[in-house]
């Protein structure tokens, strides 16, 4: 329930204060005339929220329970309060559906709530949620999301855990190169000090080993340094647009053409089922996509758009998408049946991402492992050489 910061008056003409919570101020002006208070003013209690974004499996359970409850005729607020009292969430989630809660009670709506609240719902959940509170289906419109957000996430999920063995082996390498540098090879000084000429591998090993050894530190300092100012350069827009245009352009350009057009074609079918006009969807959408590359050429599309055209003329052109996503789309307004084309685009479009997701780990994997071999082959050739040419020198000399 809301919770309100009070200023009351006893018999005695005592000033009383403090918070109460109350379900709105006329019961807690009841509450208090029972206990023989008179209510003088009262003030909602506003929690301040450090907001963050909401992860997909969150907004899918948000909007899969809030469906549910609207759907068994269960009040908004009434749904609000029993999903924020879940036990499973955590209390960064409770405050922000606690929150929800009490502005309703206040009369706000509920789109306009999660508005106030970002970044904490995105965009493509409060147009969805704005658009059913003008249509009345609050319940299907939670649904849709509930299954939208559970697809991402199941998708995102994927692509974290196919990383998982390559990073696995970035640690590997990461680890073998420290030992061999820092402990294994400082052992061979001692034997390379006598030998008179030492191969040019052998002697950049040596090199490479001894500041390892001695200077770790300066290599810890310069990695931590390219970590921090490396986020911060990749994050400069005209350099993300240029790495972006570059993976649609690479050698797996193809691969991640169908993971974007699986991206764009399920937000589109998302909210053009949601009743939303086809300018706004083709401007959420493209903020799902997560290429600055692509997205910018959507400033076109939706000149056109404006203009009359059609969504398959309009987006056949950009450069990230794979052909078969304007051809789908086009057969959907042809047929009148562009809600259902969109579905099963994005259906399609989703398995295959999955299959493209599959293959860029499998490319991934083989080229760590050549990288190990070729760094542990270099330190076994330079440890060799020398001592094998001291014995080819002995065995002359005999």
């Amino acid at each position: 329930m809301p919770e309100y910061k009070y200023r009351a008056q006893d018999q005695n003409g005592k000033i009383v204060k403090g918070r109460s919570e109350a379900a709105d101020e006329s019961a807690l002006h009841k509450r208090f005339h029972d206990e023989g208070l008179t209510l003088l003013d009262a003030t909602p209690v506003v929690k301040r929220v450090a907001l963050r974004p909401l992860k997909k499996a969150q907004l899918a359970d948000f909007a899969r329970q809030l469906g549910t409850l609207t759907k068994a005729g269960v009040s908004l607020v009434k749904s609000l309060e029993i999903i924020a009292h879940d036990e499973s969430i955590d209390s960064y989630q409770r405050d922000i559906f606690l929150k929800l809660r009490d502005r309703i009670v206040q009369g706000v709506a509920l789109s306009n709530v999660m508005d106030e609240l970002e970044p904490a719902f995105p965009p493509l959940f409060i147009f969805m949620i704005r658009a059913s509170e003008t249509t009345g289906n609050l319940d299907d419109a939670a649904m849709r999301l509930a299954e939208h957000y559970t697809d991402e996430n199941e998708l995102e999920q994927q692509v974290k855990s196919s990383l998982t063995y390559p990073k696995i082996l970035s640690v590997l390498i990461v680890i073998v190169v420290a030992i061999l540098f820092g402990y294994v090879l400082p052992q061979f000084e001692e034997i390379f000090a006598d030998m008179p000429k030492l191969p040019l591998p052998t002697v950049i090993l040596m090199a490479i080993s001894d500041f390892v050894a001695t200077k770790w530190y300066i290599i810890l300092i310069v990695a931590a340094l390219l970590v921090i100012f490396g986020k911060i350069f990749l994050r400069l827009p005209a350099i993300k647009y240029q790495l972006d245009k570059i993976k649609t352009k690479s050698k797996w350009g193809k691969l991640t053409k169908v993971i974007y057009s699986a991206r764009f074609a399920r937000t589109l079918s998302s909210l053009y089922a949601g009743g939303i006009a086809i300018y706004n969807c083709i401007d959420i959408a493209k903020s799902t996509i997560g290429n600055a590359y692509i997205e910018a050429q959507f400033d076109e599309v939706l000149k056109k758009i404006a203009g009359g055209s059609s969504i398959s003329d309009s987006i056949k052109n950009i450069d990230g998408f794979v052909v078969k996503l304007p051809a789908s789309i086009k057969i959907g307004e042809e047929t009148g049946q562009l809600s259902t084309m969109l579905e099963s685009v994005a259906n399609d479009l989703d398995f295959y991402s999955r299959q493209a997701i599959k293959k860029l780990t499998a490319y991934i994997e083989p080229v760590m492992i050549v990288i190990m071999a070729v760094i542990v082959g270099f330190v076994i050739i330079a440890v060799i050489q020398p001592i094998y040419n001291s014995y080819s020198t002995i065995g002359s000399g005999v």
